[in-house]
């Protein structure tokens, strides 16, 4: 039995594993990445032919087993020295190539051609998904040998011939000049959109193809007709040769695509065709102010839905959707999702029938140079959803993840997110009390927002906390002061726990005494004045990217590296030169951390991404690590630092490592304020002291998500 590593499927077979992560990267695109095949290998790849590669070099035990499969004959010459399946094929395939007429070799099965790629197309549709049985007198192995060999024949056939679509082999499409057709458009809208291929480089490129296709064609294909019929001794009329060429050329389905009065020949072309043949949802432009020419533009998030939900590999991997009696039961054992914990079973409409569970993203990006005089001046805030029905491993790929929103962010400080989400909230509060008919299901099914994923300050803008974190109360999910965090724990239960009821208390004490705030809420959170089942205290989980891999971790390794070069352990030329001289694989290297700054110190951060942080964190005791004594408290935070940070990134927890993450976070802060006893705590460390609780209450999965 073979287990995929992304959604969980089992298969019988290796090659039919293969095939599953295939479609799987079909669906989802360049942002999937490919698992090794075994399960005590955690190597992952961004190609096919990179992870077929890693298979033969790392583990080539399998290949070892089809050797031992009995002798194989060939039912056409009756050469019987084949002692593999694989050796067997290959010897047809030469009697293809030289134009023989070949007979299926499996049981029940009378396919004939002598065409070479249509014998292997017949083979790979065909006989590749069940264990077939040969035609008497072709191989001597038994049933389980038999079914190895065929295993590993079958992804020598998926090596070769995975770029095969089932809709253009010869003589099974009904109108394979459309599928053409079809397929060109989908390579240019890749090239458009996904490699970004300016316009008028396609243009360019159309038009040499359609020179190359119609008038070097012609002469080329003239001379290949006449040598045909010459080898044949047929007598032809020079004429006749010529205006057959060019009727060949002319029809090409390619060249009609692409020609001049092709439907993809031009921009404006291209982007009709693509409306009329693709699922497209475009953007509506909303006026903010019409007088100032403000406006923003949204993405339907009900019809991408109903597009994304008519996908069959979608809805085959979806937990609590495609069936009415696929509902997720809580376990005490493990925590992987957000269908794992206790926010999700309290969840009136989502834990109760099939229903729609969806994850909103809001993010600020900066357009310009952030250095350069624009500034600030462009800087564009993003709405982006997921759906959070999808398998573990699904919501961090970048085709799993839809753009809904894109305003200013000038335009969103002037407008409040009131105005500005208010299309959105149409769109949701449909989805909550009608929901949307999906034809593949035959049924209208319900959803809501499970969670909004943000930084700190964009989720206590939208829920309606006090933004400002150097005040009094900053905590969204407990009632405890500034302070307070100095001195006291998250885990001594002291502060009091954010919930619906002491949530409403605290609006209705706003609303009766006109006070601006009351324990750190200023207003109603806008989802939940128009979505029932959305609760404020539960559905803002933290950011592990700006709580930990932007706040906590750059701040501590500035701390903990100025501690250590100080005391001559290492020097800041040293760290640079392992940093950069390091051999890093995989995606490693693209997330590399650069060399540390001279001004460190200075900043209190060692600068870096999220992801360049992160590899920092982990590669730090290679780089450094001979050089510093074991005994050495600000060496051990750094350690603590990397435990905490491996255990909240964790894809599943237990009941134990929850217990255990939340002791290394109480000790790391003992020993952070030992060794810096003149640094206070940030806000964010007494974040991360609530994440045990909130990982087992379930919004480990919206970690993991805003990480990614």
């Amino acid at each position: 039995m073979w287990r995929c590593k992304d959604c969980g499927t089992t298969l019988t077979k290796r090659s039919e594993l293969l095939k599953h992560y295939k479609l799987i990267h079909r669906h989802y695109g360049r942002g999937h990445s490919y698992p090794c095949t075994y399960l005590n290998c955690a190597c992952r790849f961004k190609t096919w032919n990179a992870l077929l590669s890693h298979l033969s070099r790392n583990h080539p035990a399998q290949q070892a087993v089809s050797k031992a499969a009995s002798t194989f004959t060939c039912h056409i010459c009756g050469h019987n020295q084949l002692s593999t399946e694989r050796e067997y094929f290959q010897h047809i395939y030469q009697h293809l190539k030289n134009k023989e007429t070949v007979t299926c070799a499996f049981q029940n099965c009378e396919y004939k051609t002598n065409v070479y790629e249509n014998f292997k197309s017949h083979k790979y549709r065909k006989h590749s998904g069940t264990v077939n049985t040969f035609k008497p007198g072709i191989s001597s192995v038994d049933e389980s040998s038999a079914s190895v060999a065929s295993d590993i024949s079958d992804v020598e056939i998926i090596e070769s011939d995975v770029n095969l679509n089932s809709a253009f082999d010869n003589g099974y499409s009904e109108n394979l000049e459309k599928d053409i057709e079809l397929k060109i458009a989908s390579v240019l809208l890749k090239l458009e959109h996904i490699f970004l291929v300016s316009n008028a480089a396609v243009d360019e490129l159309l038009q040499e193809l359609n020179y190359l296709i119609g008038s070097v064609s012609v002469a080329i294909t003239q001379k290949t007709i006449s040598q045909i019929l010459q080898d044949n001794g047929c007598q032809f009329d020079q004429s006749v040769v010529e205006k057959l060429a060019s009727v060949l050329c002319e029809t090409n389905p390619v060249k009609k695509a692409i020609g001049d009065n092709g439907p993809l020949s031009s921009p404006w072309r291209r982007k009709a065709y693509y409306k009329s043949h693709f699922k497209v949802v475009e953007p509506v432009e909303y006026i903010l102010d019409r007088k100032n020419n403000k406006s923003f533009q949204y993405i339907s998030i009900l019809k991408s839905l109903q597009h994304i939900l008519d996908c069959q590999t979608i809805l085959d991997q979806a937990v609590n959707l495609n069936t009415v009696d696929n509902q997720p039961q809580k376990t005490s054992v493990h925590y992987k999702t957000i269908f794992d914990g206790d926010f999700f079973h309290e969840n009136g409409l989502l834990s109760k029938q099939e229903s729609i569970s969806l994850i909103l993203y809001i993010d600020e990006f900066e357009i310009c140079n952030p250095l350069g005089t624009s500034r600030r001046k462009h800087k564009i805030c993003g709405l982006y959803w997921v759906l959070g029905n999808l398998p573990p491993g699904c919501n961090s790929a970048l085709t799993s993840i839809y753009l809904a929103a894109l305003i200013k962010s000038n335009d969103l400080k002037c407008y409040g997110y009131e105005k500005v989400l208010k299309p959105v909230i149409n769109d949701l509060v449909i989805l909550e009390q009608s929901g949307i008919f999906l034809s593949k299901l035959g049924r209208t099914v319900k959803g809501t927002v499970q969670c909004v994923v943000a930084d700190n300050l964009g989720a206590h803008s939208i829920a309606g906390f006090f933004e400002n974190f150097s005040g009094t109360y900053v905590c969204r999910f407990c009632t405890a002061e500034t302070s307070e965090f100095q001195t006291i724990e998250v885990r001594s239960e002291v502060f009091t726990l954010r919930t619906k009821d002491i949530h409403a208390d605290h609006l209705r004490i706003i609303e009766e005494n006109k006070l601006p705030s009351y324990y750190g809420v200023k207003s109603k959170c806008i989802l939940s004045k128009h979505l029932s089942h959305f609760d404020v205290t539960t559905g803002f989980p933290p950011d592990v990217v700006h709580d930990l891999f932007e706040g906590i971790v750059p701040f501590e390794l500035a701390l903990c590296l100025n501690l250590l070069i100080k005391k001559k352990y290492f020097t800041l030329c040293t760290l640079n030169e392992a940093i950069s001289s390091f051999n890093f694989k995989w995606a490693d290297k693209t997330n590399r951390p650069h060399p540390v700054a001279l001004s460190f110190a200075s900043k209190k951060s060692v600068g870096g991404n999220a992801h360049e942080n992160w590899s920092l964190t982990r590669f730090l005791p290679l780089f450094v690590g001979q050089s510093v004594p074991c005994e050495e408290p600000a060496w051990h935070i750094l350690t603590d630092l990397k435990d905490i940070v491996d255990l909240v990134v964790s894809p599943v927890h237990t009941e134990d490592s929850i217990a255990y993450l939340g002791f290394k976070i109480s000790e790391h802060r003992i020993k952070f304020q030992e060794v810096f006893p003149d640094v206070n705590l940030k806000p964010k460390h007494h974040y991360l002291e609530h994440y045990p609780y909130l990982i087992q209450t379930s919004v480990s999965d919206c970690i993991s998500f805003a990480c990614n």
